[in-house]
């Protein structure tokens, strides 16, 4: 895909407010209903030579969040492993050590690169991956996810947050910490989230203008194809049109090992 493709109209003018009201996620029902009377989600082609795709839920969301999602890439022909999370909230560092080890696993079991999708926190994630097992991805798709700074978010969104780091910081395991952000600990996952992508991966930041939790502008990654989609951010998963996305971007992903 070249250019902006699928950008939608009405961009914000620099300076103004870029978190949309947040009643916005509302949409979530109605865009769900959407999918799956859709015939994309229907009637799913199945593809033999379709790459194996981890999935990385959103920030204090687990893998049940992603369910429609891995039903729809199983239909597809793809061999879907989960994170393994009940809840992102983990450290940075700490999520993509495993996220790292599961990914090299499915790539020896499948002999084939992976194909990575990451919703919101899970994308960021998924970014990290991309620059540090290079051989072990194929494409990425990063849905709503705060690439440029993981802290331009809702105000509701960064009281869950700051409330979640106190845990950490108060020895809570599992669980990240103030330091997260500019300690020692995630050094290298920041160096990562600021690296160029490799060149041989297909990545696409899709993103939306009326996002209720995200700062669609944080979302843009300068190395991934941009796509605005007009959704909602937990609705993103259950988009019709960020499927249509993805599903040009699965098939632009490489078939080989």
């Amino acid at each position: 895909m070249g250019g902006r493709a699928g950008v939608i109209e009405g961009e914000p003018a620099a300076g103004q407010a870029t978190v949309a009201p947040l009643f916005g996620e509302l949409r979530y029902g109605r865009e769900l209903a959407l999918l799956l009377s859709s015939r994309l989600f229907r009637s799913v082609e199945r593809r033999a030579d379709a790459p194996p795709v981890l999935l990385i839920p959103g920030f204090m969301a687990g893998d049940a969040s992603l369910t429609v999602l891995r039903q729809w890439l199983s239909r597809r022909g793809h061999r879907v492993h989960m994170s393994g999370m009940r809840a992102n909230v983990d450290c940075a560092e700490e999520l993509v050590g495993r996220l790292a080890e599961q990914l090299r696993a499915l790539a020896s079991e499948t002999e084939r690169p992976v194909f990575l999708v990451g919703q919101s926190r899970g994308g960021v994630l998924a970014r990290s991956l991309a620059v540090r097992e290079p051989d072990a991805v194929a494409g990425l798709a990063m849905l709503g996810s705060p690439v440029k700074d993981g802290l331009a978010v809702s105000s509701h969104v960064l009281r869950a947050a700051r409330l979640v780091a106190t845990l950490g910081d108060l020895g809570v395991p599992g669980v990240l910490s103030r330091s997260c952000r500019d300690g020692a600990c995630c050094a290298e996952f920041r160096r990562e989230l600021a690296a160029p992508l490799p060149g041989h991966v297909h990545a696409t930041s899709i993103y939306s203008y009326s996002d209720g939790i995200v700062d669609w502008r944080a979302c843009v990654d300068p190395y991934a194809q941009p796509v605005a989609i007009d959704c909602s951010h937990c609705g993103m998963s259950v988009n019709v049109n960020v499927y249509r996305v993805l599903d040009k971007a699965l098939d632009a992903a490489p078939t080989g090992g």
